[in-house]
């Protein structure tokens, strides 16, 4: 005759010891002592107090011995899914623990004569235990860096193909006519895009950024003059100051000394954005976002040179 594995039903406790559970699923997967104590690598005898044990705390019995191994009875039917999703939660929330325990990381990125050092200093002081780096990046990469992830928000200028992006406007930014000094227009309080109208303005690669800081069309439909094509910021200001060419540019952009801007009336602001990838998860995300509207609220102040 096989002996039970039975007593009396015992008294529940207020708490279950996880590893106990385990050793549950692992019997109940086997239906063997020997070849679950053999995975658990604990001996039969223990194993068999472990799961008594665990009786105690559920305040059932959940197995019974049989010729052929044992089985689970209806508590124990009842319990082993339960046991699972207790595992499974136990799981998840180490893994939490243990991501929110490791160092929190964001990589900053940045384009030219665009300052966001207030934003990430105020981050500094409230994140001290984050990784927080910055990255210049050039005109045209904002998106690309965002996607590849070698940055995970981006502190750039309109126009951005925001397919995938999540872009949050900061401030707007006044867009001024780049002249050589000896320019006959230099020294005027204001021009408009009719004083331009046969100006040559540089040309880049993108298409968008030519329509933008070109205004190509002009607002009364007619294409923009040509000009030179400038594959980076230098060339578009050597073929201003050389005097091949004028250029609308940011009232903020720094330039040389032989090149002077005029504001540029009847034309719309240009805008300062925070660009970061969609439904990142990264939660220093959220974090950068309010700093940056709290601290990047507009252009800094012009010095006088």
């Amino acid at each position: 005759m096989v002996p039970r594995y039975a007593s009396p039903v015992p008294k529940p406790s207020a708490d279950l010891d996880l590893r106990l559970v385990r050793y549950f699923t692992v019997l109940a997967e086997h239906r063997r002592f020997g070849s679950a104590a053999e995975q658990l690598r604990i001996t039969q005898p223990s194993l068999s107090r472990q799961i008594s044990k665990l009786e105690t705390q559920v305040g059932a019995r959940l197995l019974e011995r049989t010729a052929r191994g044992s089985r689970l009875t209806e508590a124990g039917e009842a319990f082993l899914p339960r046991a699972h999703a207790l595992l499974r939660s136990a799981a998840h929330a180490t893994a939490a623990a243990r991501t929110a325990a490791q160092p929190q990381r964001i990589t900053i990125g940045y384009t030219a004569d665009l300052l966001i050092t207030a934003a990430v200093r105020h981050m500094r002081h409230h994140h001290p235990d984050a990784d927080i780096h910055t990255s210049y990046l050039s005109w045209d990469s904002p998106r690309e860096a965002l996607l590849d992830h070698r940055v995970d928000a981006v502190v750039t200028r309109l126009p951005l193909t925001t397919d995938g992006l999540a872009v949050t406007t900061l401030y707007d930014e006044a867009r001024v006519l780049a002249v050589p000094l000896d320019h006959s227009l230099a020294g005027r309080e204001s021009v408009t895009l009719d004083d331009i109208a046969d100006e040559p303005l540089p040309r880049v690669p993108d298409p968008a950024w030519n329509a933008y800081w070109r205004i190509d069309p002009r607002p009364d439909g007619r294409p923009a003059p040509g000009g030179p094509l400038a594959q980076v910021a230098e060339d578009k200001l050597e073929f201003v100051a050389s005097g091949q060419a004028v250029a609308i540019m940011p009232v903020t952009a720094r330039l040389r000394p032989d090149i002077t801007t005029i504001p540029l009336r009847g034309v719309d602001p240009g805008h300062i954005v925070l660009a970061t990838r969609a439904a990142d998860p990264n939660r220093l995300l959220a974090a950068f976002r309010r700093s940056a509207r709290t601290h990047l609220t507009g252009p800094p102040p012009q010095t006088s040179s």
